[in-house]
């Protein structure tokens, strides 16, 4: 089976390595030649990580050899799956998937890993709306064993079973979601981590503090405003946007202070500053 991942983002060359980690003939494509250069450093950093604390059942270079890696449609050809993993914007994803559809055959499964964005309104932009589905990982993909599984309107059975037992196949715990805002993780998400911000901005809590309330009275692996770093501010940022237009509800309206940050680009750990400094 021919996989192909579009963005070589964090979560994109994440999702790719997933797939070739399990065998998966994989393609990992962006439009951008630097951000595939990047991404396929970062698969390399990360499989040699894993492969030093023998996480991994095969080599480095024998799993990085099932993964092409390209700047062109054209190597969407004989996908039999296709997981786009762009940027959280709908602007995006809509001219992504108008593309992605128009060069696969029919039959295929085109999946998103959007975290919030309507999966129903992404399957208008393809060709097959039955053959289209959420198919959210969590950061980083080859850690994290949750894969978010999201029903579309007119997703068929068939491929939601499809995508379950591959999931598991990529040896991840699938759950099934209907399609709202944020479905289960931020929709549960977001409004923590806005109220942490709050917290921050209006004087309650230093960085650390706040954090080290969530993680030891909470017992929470990490604080919420490293998570933000972790995840991305702008990522956050654009996800708060989504809830909040869809929902119209001011627990998820964007702080002020996390949309100065996003503007005055300190993102998180992508970009060396956030809340913390990398």
């Amino acid at each position: 089976m021919k996989v192909s991942v579009i963005g070589a983002g964090t979560m994109g060359s994440g999702i790719a390595q997933v797939f070739a980690m399990s065998g998966y003939e994989t393609t990992l494509i962006d439009i951008f030649p630097e951000a595939v250069k990047k991404g396929k450093a970062n698969i390399e950093k990360s499989l040699a990580k894993l492969s030093e604390k023998g996480s991994i059942n095969s080599t480095p270079d024998k799993i990085l050899g099932l993964i092409k890696f390209s700047s062109s449609y054209d190597d969407l050809k004989g996908s039999q799956l296709v997981v786009e993993a762009a940027f959280e914007r709908l602007d995006v994803k809509k001219d992504i998937l108008a593309k992605v559809s128009s060069n696969v055959s029919s039959g295929t499964i085109i999946g998103s890993n959007t975290s919030s964005i309507s999966i129903s309104l992404l399957s208008s932009f393809v060709k097959e709306p039955e053959n289209f589905i959420g198919m959210h990982f969590f950061n980083p993909p080859p850690i994290m064993k949750l894969v978010e599984i999201v029903n579309g309107n007119r997703t068929s059975e068939m491929t939601r079973n499809k995508i379950s037992e591959i999931s598991r196949q990529l040896g991840k715990e699938p759950v099934i979601v209907n399609d709202y805002p944020g479905f289960v993780s931020n929709r549960v998400l977001m409004p923590m981590l806005r109220e942490a911000i709050v917290c921050l901005e209006e004087g309650i809590g230093s960085v650390e503090d706040i954090d080290k309330t969530i993680k030891l009275g909470l017992n929470h692996p990490m604080g919420p405003l490293t998570l933000c770093d972790f995840i991305g501010n702008d990522v956050v940022y654009d996800i708060m946007e989504v809830l909040f237009r869809e929902f119209g509800d001011p627990h998820y309206k964007p702080p002020v202070l996390l949309r100065n940050m996003v503007y005055a680009g300190k993102l998180g750990r992508k970009s060396g500053e956030g809340f913390y400094k990398y």
